[in-house]
């Protein structure tokens, strides 16, 4: 079948090669539409009760992730020139499109009891721009009266204060998002360039801007130094350009393919996804590169192009298609989890591993059948002296010295098993970029200043409607808000409670010691006054009416309870929920019949890694199941399928130990790392294993001779493939994200550990285990034999050479 799809193939090289430009055209069509996403909730299923929860929670009381600040500390913003101007920078970030409003000192609210309307009135406190020092100090005096915003945008300690932009979840969810974050960031900068004041930057809506903004950079950044770095790989191997241009172009074509099915499947470019189009050309390359490398092979047995190439394709297509499987298998685990990212990641590579076979295998015989035949210098890489000595030392260690190899590779288990244990499973919102980014130094900012600025809610239950009518129940959730004041890595809280002692200090004339919860006694006024607020028209009802929204539901049953939190790591923050804030809520609650629940994106962020990693790690089980079950549908041996499978464990054994030594905590992205390893090395465990069959059915069962010539021969291809894929995943290593450059180090570390894998502890096992002649036959059916002497069909074939080159 292979050697007619050879010929099929040069036949039609027309038509094969103009429906190829034509697919590529469409696809190239197709990606310009291509957009950029960065969202926490994809890594968590839709089906998840906390994730049901929160968007629940979300449908009530809105966004709690669509806060975007600007901080800054710095006592000349109290200045009559630079503090109109911060006036001015208010005034125009909330006219900038996409920003819903804006919360800041020189907009700042207060309660007014009016009574004569026997109701609450919002008023600004700057009603007009002050047009003195004095006026300014004097009104500053007022807004630090206001207890209700200190820690929320002044902080009571440094004097650092805060923007903060409320941006509309339409703008945040779409392509619109980098103009709005464009504009606002020019207005902050313009802001900076007048007064010297350094403004800082910190929230989901500006992390997840910075992060798309990156990944698209990168993305285009990884290709371009990947083509690279395969150029000058393959021009080291094959010392011609056309080994060179051709493969890299067919890559290329493959990776336009990438991008355009992913806007035909309806996904974005997101940081897994983004890292596809290079792990195309990593992988695709070494398509080439076998094709090359034994039509070299072949060409310089026969001396005829087309009839070498036919060999190729003969020999090695089914052989190729399952080494590709294997590779396939490594991301199509994430194709069976429900976690959108996952999924998206697992089907585009899939789909384009196979593009890249098809590909490769209809443009290279095509392509070099055309050209000129390679010359003798270009054939030299064949007998390149140091990779002869280099295999010839490995079949010294397999045949001579398999003691001293099961020590060493029982030893660096050992030592892996310690590394393993040292491996840490910790995350962070932002821990994929680098600590000395702007993004993580601003955060610090305002983790000193404020305690941070992750969004965490609560919501208490009452259990009946109006029950946040009664004084108790509203005293307990006070008791609650006094105790998260305490923790370090928390803001003061804002909800209905802090509403009621802001009310209540208006009642008072705005007297600050008066800002608590009114008693029964004063009860009843406050609430009319504040009824009475919510049904009056204009801007100051609506105010109130709107915040009374944002922290109850209208039945006046739930209470929300919102705050901010620094970055404390998954861990922490586990602990902190766990052992800390649940035992006080079940202590103030207990009894009552109230119920409060905990959410928010930081949770669900820290929720999604854990399920993230939970399922990487059971799609890893899967990954070895399905690369022992095409190893058995190839080989029809269970003692195979342990042959392939033990050696691949132990390079993942190898690598987590380095993970564990070197630090690199487990998160989805290093995760995400072993199941495409086994994928990945497990092609050379079945390159060599069917190269060892054949090799044993061709030479009478005698083991010894097959691992020699196999270890010489198929030895070449799979040190060449390991080459081109450690200098791919290399690249990696210069992102800026902590993740994909984890990935990159520990996807190299596992290319090379996999040439010990399986050019030495493979064989080792093969020639321990093995019983050759006395072994009984094995079923040859599936693996066609590699056989290097001339066919009946070859024979036949030379006679219609020429008119072939003619067609």
């Amino acid at each position: 079948m292979w050697r007619n799809l050879a010929l099929f193939v040069i036949k039609n090289r027309r038509l094969l090669i103009g429906l190829l430009a034509a697919i590529t055209v469409f696809m190239a069509w197709e990606a310009r539409k291509v957009e950029m996403t960065y969202d926490f909730a994809q890594v968590v299923s839709p089906d998840d009760p906390d994730m049901v929860y929160f968007q629940q929670f979300k449908r009530q009381f809105g966004e709690d992730g669509n806060v975007l600040v600007l901080g800054m500390q710095d006592s000349s913003v109290y200045e009559l020139g630079n503090f109109n101007e911060l006036r001015l920078l208010t005034d125009t970030l909330s006219e900038v499109e996409g920003v819903n409003g804006v919360l800041g000192v020189t907009r700042l609210p207060r309660l007014e009891k009016d009574t004569t309307a026997r109701s609450f009135r919002a008023v600004p406190i700057f009603r007009t721009p002050p047009k003195s020092q004095a006026e300014l100090d004097s009104l500053m005096r007022v807004v630090n009266e206001q207890e209700f915003y200190k820690g929320q945008l002044i902080s009571p300690v440094t004097g650092a204060t805060l923007l903060a932009l409320t941006l509309d979840p339409k703008y945040l969810n779409s392509s619109r998002r980098g103009a709005v974050m464009d504009e606002i960031l020019a207005h902050a900068h313009r802001f900076e360039r007048k007064t010297g004041i350094r403004l800082h930057y910190a929230g989901l809506p500006y992390v997840r801007a910075t992060m798309t903004t990156k990944v698209a950079s990168e993305m285009k950044f990884f290709v371009a130094l990947t083509l690279v770095m395969m150029a000058l790989t393959l021009l080291m191997f094959f010392r011609t350009w056309s080994a060179v241009v051709f493969p890299l172009l067919i890559v290329m074509i493959v990776v336009t393919w990438c991008i355009g099915s992913m806007v035909l499947l309806g996904f974005k470019i997101n940081l897994l996804t983004g890292l596809i189009p290079s792990i195309i050309i990593v992988i695709g390359i070494p398509n080439c590169t076998y094709l090359l490398s034994r039509y070299h092979y072949d060409y310089r047995k026969s001396g005829n192009q087309v009839l070498a190439m036919t060999r190729v394709v003969r020999k090695i297509g089914f052989v190729t298609l399952m080494n590709n499987t294997t590779t396939a298998i490594g991301f199509v685990v994430f194709c069976f989890t429900n976690i959108a990212i996952l999924f998206q990641f697992g089907l585009v590579a899939t789909i384009n591993i196979y593009a890249a076979f098809l590909v490769s295998f209809i443009l290279m015989p095509i392509i070099f059948t055309i050209l000129p035949p390679p010359t003798a210098k270009q054939l030299e890489h064949l007998e390149a002296k140091p990779l002869i000595k280099l295999l010839e030392f490995f079949d010294y260690l397999v045949l001579e010295r398999r003691r001293t190899v099961y020590l060493t590779a029982l030893a660096l288990a050992v030592l892996a098993g310690v590394g393993v244990s040292k491996v840490k499973s910790v995350s962070y919102m932002v821990d994929d970029l680098p600590k000395d980014s702007t993004v993580n130094s601003d955060l610090k900012f305002f983790e000193q200043h404020f305690n941070g600025v992750m969004p965490l809610e609560l919501v208490v239950d009452t259990g009946k409607a109006k029950g946040l009518l009664k004084i108790k129940n509203l005293e307990r959730i006070d008791r609650l808000e006094k105790y998260l004041r305490t923790q370090p890595v928390l803001t003061s809280p804002v909800s209905i409670v802090t509403f009621l002692k802001a009310s209540t200090q208006a009642f008072y004339n705005g007297s600050p010691a008066f800002y608590r919860l009114p008693d029964n006694s004063e009860k009843n006024y406050i609430f009319s006054y504040l009824a009475r607020s919510q049904s009056k028209q204009g801007s100051e009802g609506a105010l109130t009416s709107k915040l009374m929204r944002s922290f109850t539901d209208s039945t006046m049953r739930e209470a929300r309870i919102s705050l901010k939190i620094a970055d404390i790591g998954s861990q922490n923050l586990d602990t902190l929920l766990s052992k800390q804030i649940r035992p006080e809520i079940d202590k103030i609650f207990k009894g009552t019949g109230m119920n409060v629940k905990l959410t928010g994106t930081t949770i669900i962020f820290t929720k999604g890694n854990e399920f993230l990693i939970g399922t990487l790690k059971s799609s890893l089980l899967h990954a070895f199941l399905l690369v022992g079950l095409v190893v058995l549908v190839l080989f029809r041996s269970i003692r195979t399928v342990f042959f392939a499978l033990l050696p691949n464990f132990f390079t993942l054994l190898l690598t987590g130990g380095i993970m564990g030594y070197f630090g690199i905590p487990l998160k989805p992205s290093t995760a995400l790392i072993f199941s495409i390893a086994l994928g990945i090395d497990g092609d050379n465990s079945i390159h060599l294993l069917a190269k060892f069959r054949q090799e044993m059915a061709s030479n009478g069962r005698r083991v010894r001779a097959a691992i020699s010539t196999t270890l010489s021969e198929a030895g070449t291809s799979m040190i060449y493939t390991s080459i081109v894929l450690f200098l791919g995943f290399s690249v990696f290593a210069f992102s800026e994200f902590g993740g994909t450059k984890a990935l990159g180090l520990l996807m190299s570390a596992s290319l090379l550990i996999t040439n010990f894998s399986n050019l030495i502890l493979l064989p080792c096992l093969l020639v321990t285990f093995e019983h050759g002649a006395d072994e009984t036959t094995i079923d040859q059916s599936a693996i066609k034999h590699y056989d290097d002497n001339y066919h009946a069909e070859d024979d036949d074939l030379e006679l219609n050479l020429a008119r072939m080159r003619k067609s």
